[in-house]
């Protein structure tokens, strides 16, 4: 087939066919080179230890990955915690620097130094009862020695007391009977020996020196004469008589009976007791019901109690009543503390690997997505959580900085409390109905202490015979706190002045290493590491121990979520006339020891100073002298530095500079309440965290990261640059196939002889539906004609937009029509006129 001939056109449609065969084999090879793009970069990055063979698993960026090519969050590395399953996240660690007054275990973990060879094992490893530890072991002055074959310490108060707390017995050994030892119904022998007293005049002979048959006279009955002088109730003995008295009374002295009052047993009734003359009663408190069987008050108002729980990588759920076992919040890392806010139906919980508190509604706590993080920054080892539900605040402890903060229950606003005197502070309970605080500490002067919630009135409740006090909580019905102790096995109570102590349970069985602890109702529950286990017993007594579950991974913290246990009060700061009770920042309820106290006080961040109205915060004063004005930052264990000075806010103006400043000198803040401190503290370091330090020391898995690095970069780009390539050319090839051509043979548009006769104009295809080409020119006797339009002459860089510009319907009047000029194209003015686009249909061509 012949070139077309000009006027025709070229014919319209797709390609011809295996015009796009050339490009199969590139578009194909374009195809399998992605799917092969894995493999490629894995055998180039394969681990050297490995030989270069198998693919290695890239990590995040924040991600650490394991010898067995496992990613794990870079904050789990050096957490004491085999995240990897095969250690490799726990080598090459630094090793822990305890105190001096610190014992360092195999492991690096750190005890108190009075706990070695004590005869009981705290390391994990056992190092600090293992023989290369106590072989040369000396006892201090203030412990006994148990001999040389077991290199135990005990206190030197435990010599003498009647238990045997010595293997060997060595800690009674030659301990003599003393007199006034012996129990109030026995008799005490002449040589100090003691004889239940009724074998006194029995004939028979019971003391060593016969004392007990002495002076007994027979026959006669002293209650015959005026009932012996008792007041009530005479008993004729071998030997004299006895005076007693009926229930609800006791002897005065010796012989009168008076009253008892029961109710001075603050265990007497469950709840509430009310004495009267010879007898006392119990009732409950509203939303509790007396047992008729048990005698004890059971909560009858609100939900189904139930007992909430930390298993370390979960948060678990346990009713009370049904007995319904549940997951709360699965997928966790290390949750050691947590509370919940009732009255809402929020839980909050403290992550040690994380270093974070975060807070989310009970019901969709299961999904991280709704869990929100409240503090992220300058936490260490937070290990103690306490919410304020009538003020809307909460506290906690942190065992790292050695400090107690507080914040607002969304944690917009904090700020630390106590920093000072602080060694190992653990568990925190509040009391905001009284405004009160309480937490133990288990460092070298092991205590439980009390304060203010605004961190005022701290005292001392606990000082003796307590070794590691680990959980703590409130009966603030009964107004009694309880804790158990891991070193001594016990579970204690003491009223919430320190006073009426009292020990419920001691059981190095049952009270192995007790963690947590909270009461309710008649029951007081604990969790176990050692049995992994929770248990629980009767709170007056410490009976009925009974196992509530058991087989758990790491039981920490333990709390009952009811509504009776957070009783509704009035929030002190809201009931001022002033908005936050006037503070700028934090308005923290003062404790209520007596009528006159204040309600509240306000408190500042730890960047700012509280002024002389005790309601604004100022900037630091300018002062020459060395200030703490630093914010408390996260220490790693290996420094034993104390944390910064602690900013307690009370009702007198308090700075932490070395010398006191005049209050000229204060600069108030120009800045309005913010919801953080305005000076945002500094978060840890990455250098000086054990947790969140991503270690990279062999050369060999660095040079294999960097070698999938580049592969995986420039492979890509190859890739796309071939895309490219490849999509230019495939539409070149498109567009040379689609494009039709077109020649006019009109006079007017004729070329000269000197142009080449195979030159064309191309008009292409558009995006409008068919194709647009010139008018078709009618026949008529005159030539061609145009209407002139009114324009601006300028040069036309393409003529094609001049032919359609030009072209105009014929049937106007004679007159009104010039005929075209016969320059060039180039040449034509641009004029304003319709253009008259036929389709390939109406253009009459043939």
């Amino acid at each position: 087939m012949g070139r077309p001939e000009r006027g025709a056109l070229r014919p319209m449609g797709r390609p011809e066919r295996g015009a796009l065969r050339p490009l199969a084999p590139l578009l194909l090879l374009l195809l399998l080179l992605p799917l092969r793009l894995p493999q490629l970069a894995a055998a180039a990055a394969a681990d050297p230890q490995r030989g270069g063979q198998g693919p290695v698993k890239e990590c995040e960026e924040d991600q650490f990955r394991c010898r067995n090519e496992r990613c794990i969050p870079s904050v789990w590395r050096c957490d004491e915690d085999d995240d990897c399953s095969d250690n490799s996240d726990e080598d090459d660690c630094p090793k822990k620097t305890c105190a001096d007054s610190d014992f360092t275990c195999g492991n690096g973990h750190c005890i108190p130094e009075r706990w070695k060879c004590d005869g009981e094992e705290e390391c994990p490893d056992g190092s600090d009862e293992s023989e290369t530890t106590c072989t040369k072991q000396v006892c201090p002055a203030e412990k006994l020695s148990c001999g040389p074959a077991s290199h135990k310490c005990v206190p030197a108060s435990w010599r003498c007391d009647g238990e045997k707390d010595c293997e060997s017995g060595a800690d009674e050994a030659g301990c003599a009977t003393s007199l006034g030892t012996c129990r109030g119904d026995e008799f005490q022998c002449g040589e100090g020996t003691c004889v239940p007293t009724i074998k006194r005049c029995n004939q028979e002979q019971d003391c060593p020196d016969g004392s007990d048959e002495a002076g007994c006279l027979q026959g006669l009955n002293e209650c015959l004469h005026n009932n012996g002088g008792c007041s009530h109730i005479c008993t004729d003995l071998k030997i004299g008589f006895e005076c007693t008295c009926p229930a609800g009374y006791q002897l005065l002295d010796q012989k009168t009976c008076g009253d008892i009052d029961e109710c001075e047993d603050p265990d007497a009734c469950s709840q509430i007791c009310v004495n009267y003359k010879g007898y006392f009663k119990c009732e409950c408190h509203p939303g509790y019901e007396m047992d008729t069987l048990t005698k004890n008050c059971k909560a009858v108002a609100g939900r189904s109690p139930s007992l909430i729980f930390t298993n370390r990588h979960e948060v678990r759920r346990i009713d009370l009543v049904k007995r319904d076992y549940s997951r709360l919040i699965p997928m966790l890392k290390n949750v050691v503390a947590l509370d919940v806010e009732v009255a809402t139906n929020r839980i909050f919980w403290c992550d040690l690997s994380y270093r974070k508190i975060y807070s989310a509604y009970m019901d969709k706590a299961s999904d991280p997505a709704e869990q929100e993080v409240l503090i992220d920054e300058q936490l260490h080892s937070p290990e103690g959580l306490a919410v304020d539900w009538v003020h809307k605040h909460i506290y906690w402890t942190d065992s790292g900085n050695k400090t107690i903060s507080v914040a607002t229950i969304d944690g917009g606003r904090r700020c630390t409390l106590f920093s000072q005197d602080l060694s190992e502070p653990r568990a925190i309970a509040v009391d905001p109905l009284r405004g009160f605080m309480y937490w133990s500490d288990w460092g070298y002067q092991a205590k439980i202490e009390k304060s203010g919630l605004n961190g005022v009135d701290r005292q001392t409740l606990v000082s003796d015979n307590i070794e590691w006090p680990n959980g703590i909580t409130l009966d603030l019905l009964n107004q009694r706190l309880y804790w158990v102790d891991s070193k001594l096995h016990q579970l204690s109570s003491i009223d919430l002045n320190g006073g009426n102590r009292k020990m419920l349970i001691s059981s190095p069985d049952f009270l192995s290493h007790p963690f947590g602890i909270a009461v309710f109702e008649d029951k007081v529950f604990w969790t176990d590491l050692e049995n992994e286990a929770i248990f629980s017993a009767n709170r007056l007594n410490g009976l009925e121990i009974s196992v509530l579950a058991e087989n758990l991974n790491n039981p920490h913290d333990i709390v009952i979520f009811h509504e009776l246990k957070q009783p509704r009060a009035a929030d002190a700061c809201e009931l001022s006339a002033q908005p936050n009770g006037g503070c700028e920042y934090l308005c923290l309820p003062a404790p209520q020891i007596s009528s006159p106290s204040p309600k509240y006080t306000c408190a500042c961040p730890d960047t700012m100073w509280l002024g002389p109205d005790m309601k604004r915060c100022y900037r630091a004063p300018q002062s020459t002298s060395t200030t703490t004005l630093a914010p408390t930052t996260a220490r790693t264990p290996a420094e034993n530095t104390r944390a910064p000075g602690t900013t307690v806010h009370s009702l007198t103006y308090q700075n932490h500079s070395t010398e006191t400043p005049s209050l000229a000198a204060v600069v108030p803040s120009s800045v309005g309440v913010p919801r953080a401190p305005s000076i945002k503290p500094s978060a840890p370091s990455p250098a000086t965290s054990n947790h969140s330090q991503h270690y990279g020391n062999e050369g060999s898995k660095m040079d294999s990261t960097v070698t999938a690095a580049v592969i995986g970069i420039l492979v890509p780009m190859a890739v796309i640059a071939l895309l490219c390539m490849s999509g230019y050319l495939i539409w070149r090839n498109w567009k040379r196939k689609n494009t039709k051509s077109m020649n006019f043979d009109n006079p007017v548009y004729r070329k000269t002889t000197e142009e080449e006769d195979e030159d064309e104009l191309h008009i292409g295809r558009t995006a409008q539906i068919g194709h647009v080409y010139p008018a078709a020119i009618s026949s008529f006797d005159h030539p061609l004609w145009a209407e002139p339009c009114l324009g601006e002459t300028r040069e036309l860089e393409d003529p094609a937009p001049a032919l359609k510009e030009l072209f105009v319907l014929p049937g106007e009047p004679r007159s009104q029509l010039h005929q075209l000029p016969k320059n060039s194209l180039s040449e034509l003015p641009v004029v304003k006129c319709k253009r008259v686009a036929l389709s390939l249909e109406d253009d009459g061509l043939p």
